[in-house]
């Protein structure tokens, strides 16, 4: 049985720049979690596995390419761990809240090995293009078994 994260959530961002974890992911986050730049101007959250197993990968990238370089750049300059609270809050940085332009309202999605979030209006239309080029996308991915 697949037990990825799914899901929409909406939060919002408190005066100190804090966001819940939602409540039905809180266990899996108990030990501590990685929050960095996201790809799309969002943030990727990671449980502490999750992220070491992709760390790994992503510093195994031959430093001889630079896409290599720049990718292990953005995801590990950008990295931060982060321990939630006892009300399951954690501190989003200002530099990550800048990044993905965070604010005050915000949507904590669901998305499969990771949870991402995103400025509620740019999830909205990030969400509406997706669910209109659904079958395009779906088109594309056949060739993967999906």
């Amino acid at each position: 049985m697949f037990t990825g994260f799914m899901g929409e959530f909406e939060h919002t961002v408190d005066e100190k720049g804090r966001i819940a974890i939602p409540a039905k992911f809180r266990s899996r986050f108990a030990d501590g979690l990685v929050v960095t730049r996201g790809l799309e101007s969002c943030l990727y959250v990671y449980t502490l596995a999750d992220w070491s197993s992709l760390a790994e990968k992503i510093a195994k990238l031959p430093l001889s390419q630079s896409n290599a370089r720049s990718f292990q750049r953005i995801m590990f300059s950008g990295a931060t761990d982060c321990y939630p609270d006892q009300q399951g809050r954690i501190v989003l940085p200002a530099y990550l809240r800048a990044y993905a332009g965070i604010e005050n309202e915000v949507v904590v999605a669901g998305s499969g090995t990771r949870l991402e979030i995103w400025p509620k209006e740019n999830w909205q239309e990030v969400k509406g293009k997706l669910e209109k080029e659904s079958g395009s996308i779906a088109e594309q991915l056949a060739h993967l078994g999906i």
